[in-house]
């Protein structure tokens, strides 16, 4: 069982910290409940021009791309596609559709990234692409962008990207991040982790390192991962730890103050299964941004989906007595990230005093994060 053990340390490396750290759970913290302002950041109560209320892209297996949109007020929409999103050609519309719609677009040509411009007839164009990057080496590589905030504007597609293990990067998907101009790695992982995977990027790359575990050790004494409540205690505590512990605040300030500098464009940040220590980076930049505590969810979630085949051979390998814990491990769950946002409230009131006595971010960074990833 040593064996197993070892691999539950490097897997959840980001959890185990917390287990003899004796933090407390807090309260409920006050974050958006579909309110404008919901998060405890301010939000300006401006007027904005981008109509659409919602809008997806997703790739399918056979290239067509499904596209779906609402938007306020509008009558119709145009959709324009490119490879690059600061040069889509309005020549020709590849589909239309009425304020509500789901169309279908097929016929486009193999490319990195396709890109679709909404063009309502009422108000601004949106532009957005399928989250995902669609990398076999990396299935948890996506865009951290593309969501709406509770006060109409929209998150960035293109400059932020969360993922997982970089190490296994094929040289095809290596190639791929260079053309998309990926210029910044941020690194959430232990030097244990970083030692037996070290990140394979393109060079040029300007590498940063923010351990959000920092030296402590790591150890599984007292976990019981025989049953399921032993592994949701894990991964609950851990995330507690990364709102709290010295480490990890000093990764998320890292973390923020890198991603609020103009000459960092173009950002990946990740950990090991890219669903845990990146799950509350992309948490608490979208909660700052004042995205609605829903979506903020959904996203999250979203990586039990992206490492479904992998999680499943995982806990195929593992022994019977432990899959019932081990699951819990793999997983993310609703729970874990609320323990996050309870460790908020408990320690700093507000998410808002969390991002400024917690990580040390001032109005002035704030309002320069906001200014450089919203649009509307």
């Amino acid at each position: 069982m040593k064996l197993i053990n070892k691999r539950v340390a490097a897997t959840c490396a980001a959890c185990a910290i917390a287990l003899s750290s004796g933090l407390a759970a807090g309260v409920t913290p006050a974050l958006a409940d579909g309110k404008h302002g919901g998060h405890g950041v301010h939000q300006p109560a401006t007027r904005h021009q981008i109509p659409f209320t919602a809008a997806t892209v997703t790739q399918n297996a056979d290239g067509s791309f499904t596209i779906t949109w609402a938007a306020t007020g509008a009558r119709s929409v145009s959709v324009y596609a490119g490879t690059d999103q600061n040069r889509i050609s309005h020549k020709r519309a590849v589909a239309k559709g009425s304020a509500t719609a789901t169309v279908t677009v097929t016929g486009l040509a193999g490319a990195d990234r396709w890109w679709f411009e909404l063009v309502p007839d009422r108000g601004e164009s949106l532009t957005v692409a399928d989250r995902s990057l669609h990398l076999a080496s990396a299935p948890n590589f996506r865009d951290a962008g593309g969501y709406r905030t509770a006060g109409g504007q929209w998150v960035r597609m293109g400059v932020l990207y969360r993922a997982n293990d970089l190490g296994k990067l094929t040289d095809a998907d290596v190639a791929k991040l260079k053309r998309l101009g990926i210029r910044t790695d941020i690194d959430f992982r232990t030097d244990s982790e970083i030692t037996a995977s070290p990140d394979k990027i393109p060079a040029g790359v300007t590498y940063i390192h923010a351990n959000v575990i920092g030296t402590s050790g790591v150890g599984t004494g007292g976990i019981d991962l025989t049953t399921e409540a032993g592994g949701v205690a894990m991964m609950e505590a851990g995330e507690k730890a990364f709102v709290s512990s010295d480490s990890g605040r000093a990764a998320y300030t890292t973390f923020f103050t890198t991603v609020i500098d103009p000459k960092a464009a173009n950002v990946v940040y990740h950990c090991t299964a890219g669903k845990d220590r990146t799950g509350w980076a992309s948490a608490a930049l979208l909660t700052a941004l004042g995205v609605p505590k829903a979506t903020v969810f959904d996203d999250y979630l979203l990586s039990n989906t992206n490492l479904a085949a992998s999680n499943a051979a995982t806990l195929a390998a593992v022994p019977a007595a432990i899959r019932p814990g081990y699951k819990a491990v793999l997983d993310v769950r609703e729970s874990y990230l609320q323990s996050g946002f309870d460790e908020v409230t408990a320690k700093y009131g507000t998410f808002d005093n969390y991002l400024r006595q917690g990580l040390g971010l001032t109005p002035k960074d704030l309002r320069a994060l906001r200014a450089q990833l919203l649009v509307g």
